[in-house]
C-alpha cells in the first residue's frame, strides 16, 4: 500500500497533491512507484556531470577515430552500468550477484579507458569507488575503498600521470567512497528508526486493548456472577411462593445491570480517550509516512504525570489535530517540532502548554477549519484555550494548546 504524502492546496484537486508527492523521496525510503524510481535515477544522474572532463578530452583530444569511438563506447557503457546499479538497488528483490557483476564491469571499463586514453579517464575510478561502497558489506567497506584508491594510483602511475593527478584522483576515490559508506549507514539507521516507531505505535495500541480487556473482565466478571446468583435466588423464591422476596431480588438484578452498563460505558470512554504517549507514537508513524521528521523530547510524555484525565485527553486531541494538519496541509514541511512547557497566569493559575510547529509554507490566508474549531471547543470544556498562527519568523504553522494544570487529588484510603 502506498504511503505517499497528500499535500494539495485548497485551490487544487487532491490528484495534483498526489502527483507532487510522487516526486518526494528521501534516502532510505522505499520506492513505491515507477515515477519515484525515475526521479531517483534522474537525481543520481546529476552526478554524471563530473564526466564532462573525460568527455571534453574525447572532443578536443588527439586520440584518432578508433580511440574516440572506443572512449565514447566506454563512457556510454559506464553510465548505463551506473544507472542499472541504481535501479537494481532500488528494487525490493535486489540481487547482490547482479550488482557485483555491474560494479566489476565499471571497474574494468575505468581501467581499460584510462590505459588506452590517458589520465582524463581516471575520473571513472571515483564513480567506481562510490559504487563499491554501495554494495560492499560494512565490515569490508574500508578495505575495499583502500584497494580502489591503490588501484587508482597504480593505473595512474602506469599511464604516466603526474604525481598531483595521481594523488588527487586516488584521494577523491577514497573519500567519496567513505562518504557513501556513511550515507549507507545513515540509510540503514533511518530504516531501523521507522520500524521501531511502527513497533512503538503498535505496542501502544496493544496496551490500550489490554487495558480495555482487563477492565471489562474485572467489571463484568463480578457483575455477571452477582446477576446469576440473584437470578437463581429469585427463581427459588418464586417457586416457594415468596413473591415479595423474589421482586426484591429482581430489583437488585436491575440495579446491578444498570451499574454494569455505566461501568462498561466508562471503560469504553477511557479506551477512546486519547493519551499523549499513544498520540505521540501515532504522530511518529503518520509524519514518517508523510516524510516529515518529528522532533520531540523523550521526556515529553511524562511532562505532567499528575494532570487530570480530561485535561490530558484535551492535550492529546490537540497533538492529534496538529499532526493531522501537518500531514494534510503542511505543504513543504520537513520538520515538525513538539514541545511541552508550563505557564503562570497573572492570577497565579498554572497552565500546561503543548506547542506544535512545522517549517512548511504556513496557513496563508485560509480560515481555520472544522478540526481546529472542534479542538477549541474541547479545550474550552476543560478551561483551556487554543492559539494558532504562523510559526517563528512567519514560517510554517504553530498550534499552542493550554489547559489548567490541576493535579488529581490523592484517594482517601481511610
Amino acid at each position: 500500500m502506498s504511503t505517499t504524502r497528500h499535500t494539495h492546496r485548497p485551490d487544487e484537486p487532491p490528484e495534483v497533491g498526489v502527483a507532487r508527492a510522487s516526486f518526494m523521496n528521501v534516502p532510505g525510503s522505499p520506492i513505491e512507484s515507477r515515477r519515484q524510481l525515475m526521479v531517483k535515477v534522474a537525481w543520481m544522474a546529476l552526478w554524471m556531470l563530473y564526466l564532462a572532463y573525460p568527455a571534453s578530452d574525447l572532443l578536443h583530444g588527439d586520440h584518432g577515430p578508433a580511440g574516440t569511438v572506443f572512449g565514447w563506447c566506454c563512457l556510454a557503457a559506464f553510465v548505463v552500468a551506473y544507472v542499472l546499479l541504481v535501479i537494481f538497488r532500488s528494487q525490493a528483490g535486489m540481487r547482490p550477484r547482479a550488482c557485483l557483476v555491474i560494479v566489476t564491469t565499471m571497474i574494468a571499463l575505468a581501467v581499460a579507458a584510462s590505459v588506452v586514453l590517458g589520465g582524463a579517464f581516471l575520473t571513472l575510478f571515483i564513480y567506481a569507488s562510490v559504487c563499491v561502497a554501495i554494495i560492499a558489506p560494512a565490515r569490508y567497506a574500508l578495505h575495499a575503498l583502500v584497494t580502489m584508491a591503490a588501484l587508482t594510483a597504480a593505473i595512474g602511475a602506469a599511464i604516466g600521470a603526474g604525481v598531483d593527478d595521481i594523488s588527487t584522483f586516488a584521494l577523491s576515490a577514497f573519500l567519496s567512497g567513505v562518504a557513501m559508506t556513511g550515507l549507507q549507514r545513515l540509510v540503514a539507521t533511518m530504516k531501523e528508526l521507522r520500524e521501531a516507531r511502527a513497533a512503538v505505535a503498535h505496542l501502544a495500541a496493544s496496551e490500550e486493548r489490554l487495558r480495555l480487556a482487563r477492565d471489562l473482565h474485572d467489571l463484568l466478571g463480578h457483575s455477571l456472577s452477582l446477576i446469576t446468583l440473584k437470578s437463581e435466588l429469585a427463581g427459588r423464591f418464586m417457586d416457594a411462593g415468596k413473591d415479595e422476596a423474589a421482586r426484591a431480588q429482581v430489583a437488585d438484578i436491575e440495579q446491578v445491570a444498570r451499574q454494569s452498563l455505566i461501568d462498561v460505558r466508562e471503560a469504553v470512554t477511557g479506551f477512546r480517550r486519547p493519551t499523549l504517549p499513544v498520540e505521540l507514537a501515532a504522530a511518529r508513524t503518520a509524519l514518517g509516512a508523510a516524510q516529515v521528521r518529528l522532533e520531540a523530547a523523550p521526556e515529553l510524555v511524562d511532562s505532567w504525570p499528575s494532570l487530570a484525565d480530561e485535561e490530558s485527553g484535551a492535550l492529546a486531541w490537540a497533538l492529534r489535530e496538529a499532526v493531522t494538519n501537518v500531514v494534510r496541509h503542511g505543504e513543504g514541511a520537513t520538520v515538525c517540532t513538539v514541545t511541552a512547557d508550563e505557564h503562570w497566569e497573572a492570577n497565579g493559575e498554572r497552565y500546561a502548554v503543548l506547542e506544535v510547529t512545522d517549517n512548511g509554507r504556513g496557513p496563508g490566508k485560509s480560515q481555520p477549519g472544522n478540526g481546529l474549531s472542534g479542538l477549541e471547543e474541547r479545550l474550552a470544556l476543560v478551561g483551556g484555550r487554543l492559539e494558532t498562527g504562523p510559526g517563528e519568523r512567519g514560517k510554517g504553522f504553530r498550534l499552542r494548546a493550554s489547559v489548567p494544570l490541576r493535579t488529581v487529588p490523592a484517594p482517601d484510603l481511610f
